[in-house]
């Protein structure tokens, strides 16, 4: 027996969770589907151990779509707080503070290197690579190749297990875009004399590097209160989530354009729904493996990578170590590739005279760190602390592990093609299956742009027609970097699709 609905969702992260928020607004038939048997966020989600909360990856809420800034403050008005930013780079046994600040850099980096950084950018921006392939080449160009080995090399090398010269250029013109090197000197200089301090809004505001923001909002106990909050929402206006299932597959009938969607309970027992939209936040790897009628691009499907991670959190019995969200760990001569500091998102996160850090591990599902044992992490954890000197061991009084799988979608050389032509074949063959989100659409989104793209589908399932371009939200990085005007650069896509067999949303 299936059970009928106008729209049914994959997946209850931020992407799917707010295509179904705004399409309950109109319509009540909606379902959502979670392979998660508790948590509704994503990697977005909050994970509770004990008295203590983790925010998975760390997530500022702050965006320069004011659609997207009102939105959350629709679904969780009296539950932020205003955060400040801090972050560090760990290298070489110093600490940097980032954004830059020049005094500081000019005495850790010491007269002579910092004179060959600068000899060194001004040699790249004389003689560029003309056609830069590699996120090695872009941050070269951009950078000069000593601050490239100094502050990128190593940490995206954690980040991706694989060398920057395999990297696309893309993963670079999406989330560096905007951060020029003689306005990040300009600021620091500003910042290290005291001068031009920042007054805007700690939500969104014009004219400002996304990566130099230096306030934030933040839900007073992890991100996870903005969409469990949402899942209550879209529940009490009728719509359905499902959790602790796994699509197992989903086939097409073009005549009665009726989708037939299986998943699969922890106990083995199938479930079986009809839709006319579905919307997925899922793998795009995963999703297309599991269509029928089979998609033509299923072998470019499954060419696609991503990267997972894990956080060892550590309770340590001391208040207060250090006030950074989070420390960049640029040694190589660790594992670990980034630090939380829990408490600094939010005190309500950790209990009173305690500190929880997260030491975020990068790594491929299946490998050694990932299927090491949870008390193997979190002595290795311990070690590594230790050495880059933020706590002694002895002060760690008890640990835990959380993994995410496909945590980032891999821009290698080949993803642009692949995932061309899936979009491509989806949308002649499948007109009413929407890709959103970061998996879904296999594009480095962050919450507010894959919020978006879910955002503007709702609104073409609900018009009846794809009005919206979701692909252009944030395809240039202009939507990533360039002020409050990001907002509508990301609806100036509007655009009616020409009308032919099969284009029509409805």
């Amino acid at each position: 027996m299936s059970e009928p609905v106008d729209v049914l969702v994959i997946g209850a992260g931020p992407a799917g969770l707010t295509a179904a928020y705004c399409l309950t607004k109109e319509t009540p038939s909606v379902l959502v589907i979670e392979k998660d048997p508790v948590y509704v966020g994503g990697i977005s989600r909050t994970v509770r151990y004990k008295d203590f909360l983790f925010d998975i990856g760390g997530h500022r809420f702050f965006s320069k779509s004011k659609e997207v800034v009102d939105l959350w403050q629709e679904i969780l008005p009296d539950d932020f707080i205003a955060r400040p930013r801090l972050s560090r780079i760990y290298y070489g046994g110093k600490y940097y503070s980032y954004p830059l600040s020049a005094f500081e850099a000019l005495g850790n980096l010491g007269l002579v290197t910092s004179a060959a950084c600068m000899l060194s950018y001004a040699y790249a921006k004389a003689t560029p690579i003309a056609e830069s392939k590699s996120f090695h080449d872009w941050v070269r160009n951009q950078f000069g190749e000593r601050l490239f080995q100094i502050f990128f090399k190593t940490y995206t090398e954690k980040v991706w297990g694989m060398s920057c010269d395999e990297i696309s250029a893309d993963w670079a013109a999406q989330r560096i875009k905007g951060l020029d090197l003689r306005v990040a000197v300009t600021n620091a200089l500003k910042r290290s004399l005291g001068l031009g301090k920042n007054r805007k809004k700690p939500a969104s505001g014009e004219d400002v590097v996304k990566t130099l923001i230096e306030t934030f909002q933040y839900p007073r106990r992890g991100p996870g209160m903005m969409w469990e909050a949402a899942a209550v929402q879209i529940k009490q206006r009728g719509g359905r989530i499902v959790m602790g299932r796994e699509l197992a597959g989903l086939s097409y009938d073009a005549g009665p354009r009726l989708w037939t969607i299986e998943a699969t309970t922890a106990d083995g027992t199938t479930e079986t729904y009809t839709a006319r939209h579905v919307i997925s936040s899922a793998p795009v790897r995963e999703l297309v493996a599991k269509i029928s009628p089979r998609p033509i691009s299923l072998l470019h499907a499954r060419a696609l990578r991503y990267r997972d991670f894990l956080t060892v959190a550590l309770m340590v019995d001391k208040p207060d170590l250090f006030p950074d969200n989070w420390i960049y760990i640029h040694d190589p001569s660790v594992k670990v590739g980034r630090v939380q500091n829990f408490r600094s998102w939010s005190p309500e996160m950790v209990p009173g005279g305690m500190t929880c850090l997260g030491l975020e591990y990068f790594c491929f599902e299946g490998d050694g760190l990932w299927n090491a044992p949870d008390e193997d992490l979190i002595a290795l954890a311990k070690r590594e602390i230790a050495q880059i000197g933020l706590v002694t061991a002895a002060d760690v009084v008890d640990g835990c592990v959380v993994r995410q799988p496909k945590a980032y979608p891999v821009y290698d050389e080949d993803y642009r093609d692949h995932v061309a032509t899936i979009r491509r074949d989806l949308e002649s063959s499948y007109p009413t299956l929407h890709l959103v989100g970061r998996n879904g659409m296999h594009k480095y989104n962050n919450q507010d742009h894959a919020m978006m793209t879910a955002m503007l589908t709702a609104r073409n399932i609900l018009a009846g027609e794809r009005i919206y371009d979701t692909w252009q939200v944030n395809e240039d990085a202009e939507y990533h970097e360039a002020g409050a005007a990001g907002a509508q650069a990301a609806l100036a896509s509007e655009r009616l699709v020409p009308r032919r067999a099969g284009s029509q949303a409805a």
